[in-house]
């Protein structure tokens, strides 16, 4: 009887043993495969964000009443995209920002900025005035944020409290509605992720006022546009 016993001991550990290597044979298998169909769609996604973004320039440095108005006579915006680098302490952050001229003249500028939102990476486009001053558009390329929550801050509504705020870096978000300049009524229920697209905007109008401003190539063509 105990041989009986250990031999149906033995064959339960043999057959949880193959069973535990089964399961991770097939999530290695499903890793691998994961990881390929995201290396095979990586390029495509990212052209796609490219072609997005040069589609929303016009609205976001326009608005979208002037925008369609020059959609429909057949009229463009030239965009000019570059390279920003910025340096900070220990490293080099590099911005990808996109000149808006008409005619020789700039009408704006568009900046694609991302990071840490509360599920996942936040990703912006952040329209700026021809000087810098002012914040003339917003729109949220990608995010992952909780449905029904901090997905929110993709609708128009909630977007469209940046529009006209000065861009000087010191946005605030404020939980009981916003009454100041500044100001940024938060999602509600969502603040970590308003706060986030807050943060963003702040760190990218602060990194780049000043190599925007001071850059002697953008500033040689513009007045070459202007001469």
């Amino acid at each position: 009887m105990d041989a009986d016993r250990e031999k149906t001991t033995g064959g339960l550990r043999a057959s949880s043993l193959v069973q535990a290597w089964l399961v991770l044979v097939l999530a290695v298998g499903f890793g691998i495969s994961l990881a390929g169909v995201q290396l095979a769609l990586g390029p495509v996604i990212e052209n796609n964000k490219i072609n997005e973004t040069l589609e929303k320039v016009p609205e976001l440095v326009l608005g979208n009443d002037l925008a369609a108005r020059m959609a429909a006579q057949n009229q463009s915006l030239e965009i000019v995209p570059r390279q920003v680098e910025v340096r900070k302490a220990d490293r080099a952050k590099y911005y990808s920002v996109y000149e808006a001229r008409y005619q020789g003249e700039r009408k704006g500028w568009v900046v694609k900025t991302k990071g840490q939102g509360y599920a996942d990476t936040i990703e912006l486009l952040l329209g700026l005035s021809p000087d810098l001053s002012t914040i003339t558009g917003l729109f949220v390329l990608d995010q992952k944020e909780t449905p029904g929550l901090g997905n929110k801050i993709i609708t128009v509504g909630w977007r469209a409290q940046f529009v006209d705020e000065p861009a000087d870096g010191n946005l605030k978000v404020v939980k009981n509605g916003a009454t100041k300049p500044g100001e940024i009524d938060a999602v509600t229920g969502a603040t970590i992720s308003s706060k986030s697209v807050t943060a963003l905007i702040n760190t990218a109008v602060g990194d780049l006022k000043t190599p925007l401003t001071d850059n002697p190539a953008v500033n040689r063509k513009e007045d070459k546009a202007n001469g």
